[in-house]
């Protein structure tokens, strides 16, 4: 029978139901056995007898498409693919799906969820009262404050749509910008600049490009407003994690909270001492509602594709 791999660790967790559609159309789908994000040499090893691949985050560059010779197609678990080389995987006529939709709301509800709890310092707290430590802990406001979303796309809408039950301001800046639904929702356009020197919450749903790579740094960081908090849900590599560090450490702003970094897990042992900054394991799509959504979605369109291309 042949193989799919399958990398994300969510796959099918909750609804066992997907692996059946996939042995029912004739093929045999293979688990990441590692638990955890595979490396290149991971992927190398795993991919090479395989047809197709459902892949969430885990690098499918040249070299990992060049050790699969079987390969057909490529359904990405989620919608950011700057972890796969689709130009190549272009030219050697390798479809590449993504889930359009499936995550959207998993993924704005957690952005929504760690702007207020970075705010309230939610985890802080809980980790004072597990130490019978019940000293008050002043946090910061939510309601009717500024929000700055750079990429509003559907997730970016998502977040801006939960902001408006906090009565909040909300700024936004996309290249494909839609006026008529900005107009609608009371969202106001502005530069990535703008955003910088005037929100108090800034959250990113930007695709990593290399325009958009860096877009939090030192420079943009030393504009903001003390009391800004940071929040990212989208990738890694939008923020120079050392710059962010630093700041979060002198109080140049006041909080982040990460679910996505340039390497999971971080490598520097300063961002693992930060009480301003909760983390997240890239785990804002892990819902129920969008595991399952995301899994039937790649495991379908993987299908689809692999019926057209044999």
């Amino acid at each position: 029978m042949k193989k799919i791999l399958i990398t994300p660790r969510s796959f099918g967790k909750t609804d066992k139901s997907v692996f059946d559609l996939i042995k029912n159309a004739g093929y045999e789908p293979v688990m990441n056995p590692y638990g955890k994000i595979l490396t290149k040499e991971q992927m190398i090893e795993n991919i090479s007898d395989a047809v197709g691949v459902i892949v969430g985050v885990d690098p499918l560059d040249k070299d990992v498409i060049d050790a699969a010779p079987y390969l057909k197609a490529i359904a990405k678990y989620g919608v950011g693919t700057d972890n796969i080389d689709t130009e190549y995987a272009k030219e050697k006529g390798i479809p590449v799906s993504i889930t359009r939709g499936a995550n959207t709301n998993s993924v704005a509800d957690y952005a929504f969820a760690l702007m207020l709890a970075v705010a309230r310092k939610v985890t802080l707290i809980n980790d004072m009262c597990h130490e019978k430590n019940w000293t008050k802990v002043i946090g910061a406001d939510v309601y009717g404050k500024t929000l700055g979303i750079l990429g509003l796309g559907a997730i970016g809408k998502g977040v801006a749509k939960r902001a408006s039950g906090f009565d909040m301001k909300v700024y936004a800046y996309d290249i494909f910008w839609d006026d008529e639904y900005a107009e609608n929702n009371n969202i106001e356009y502005a530069t990535p600049q703008k955003i910088f020197e005037t929100c108090d919450f800034i959250s990113l749903h930007l695709p990593l490009t290399d325009e958009t790579r860096n877009i939090i740094n030192a420079n943009s960081l030393s504009v903001m407003k003390p009391n800004c908090i940071i929040i990212n849900t989208a990738r890694g590599g939008l923020i120079d994690e050392a710059a962010l560090v630093a700041a979060l450490k002198n109080g140049t702003i006041l909080g982040a909270g990460l679910d996505v970094f340039n390497h999971e897990p971080p490598e520097d042992d300063e961002i693992y001492k930060l009480d301003n900054l909760i983390m997240g394991s890239h785990c804002a799509a892990s819902s129920i509602g969008a595991s399952e959504e995301m899994s039937r979605m790649s495991a379908t369109n993987l299908i689809e594709d692999l019926k057209r291309v044999s």
